[in-house]
């Protein structure tokens, strides 16, 4: 089936299901950046209340695959949905509470947000995350806003995603390199590099919807190289803290000093 006759069909059955309101198809897809083999990312906007969306219905459809309840992806506001095949191809579908996403706009206009932890994710999401799908994805069916990038929001995620990355970072140095934990190590290392891409990204103005792509689009792309060279030598865990240490330092003084017109200052 040709692509677009596909994508037609999936969001009017989509579109259909009792409650929801808007379907859009997100991910490399909606970016233009999608390979062949690239799954379908969709997301359905339901609103919570007397008439909610069920799962219940859209496992009814009869494509093949897993369908979570509400919630069933640990809750928050990536709150369930659906890994499916559809005509042979891989098809990701998300559930979206309208009024979860009404409420995270204008906490993020305000600056405000929280990160919880999410599946595969190192360092959790940014609640901010479904503003961000929003903006990036194209809607296919129904009405939805397309929010800009929040000044409040782009100083105060910026700000708050370098504290932790610093203190990622001081950790792996005092916590776990003196003992030779070279696989805590090389966790925490890796965590600190993610959480420094959404700093970076944060300062840029630039929305995160997630992970697969954050380091190189933050140019930390080189702690890859101090991670291949890992071994359990204390000296040489600490060493390795140390230059991950670096690269991530200065990338963060040459991003805040060109975003905000000042210098993050150096780590402790």
């Amino acid at each position: 089936m040709d692509d677009q006759v596909f994508l037609d069909q999936v969001a009017d059955r989509l579109a259909a299901l009792p409650g929801v309101r808007a379907v859009t198809l997100g991910g490399s897809r909606a970016q233009g950046v999608h390979r062949p083999d690239s799954d379908w990312d969709l997301a359905l906007y339901y609103r919570g209340g007397a008439d909610p969306f069920d799962p219940a219905d859209l496992r009814a459809v009869g494509w093949p695959g897993e369908v979570s309840e509400l919630g069933g992806w640990g809750g928050g506001v990536f709150n369930g949905g659906a890994w499916l095949t559809v005509d042979g191809r891989r098809v990701d579908v998300h559930y979206r509470d309208l009024d979860v996403v009404e409420h995270e706009i204008t906490e993020a206009e305000r600056g405000r947000f929280r990160i919880e932890p999410l599946l595969f994710h190192l360092a959790g999401i940014p609640s901010y995350l479904v503003v961000g799908e929003l903006a990036l994805s194209r809607v296919l069916r129904g009405v939805l806003p397309r929010p800009p990038y929040p000044e409040a929001l782009r100083r105060a995620a910026a700000g708050r995603w370098r504290d932790t990355a610093r203190l990622t970072l001081s950790y792996a140095r005092y916590g776990h390199a003196p003992h030779g934990r070279l696989t805590e190590v090389a966790g925490t290392l890796a965590t600190a590099a993610v959480q420094a891409g959404h700093a970076v990204l944060a300062a840029r103005g630039e929305w995160v919807t997630n992970e697969k792509r954050l380091l190189e689009r933050a140019g930390l792309r080189g702690v890859d190289g101090v991670l291949a060279g890992l071994d359990t030598g204390p000296e040489r865990l600490a060493a390795a803290v140390g230059a991950v240490g670096a690269l991530v330092e200065g990338v963060l003084q040459e991003e805040f000093g060109r975003a905000f017109g000042e210098r993050p200052g150096a780590a402790g």
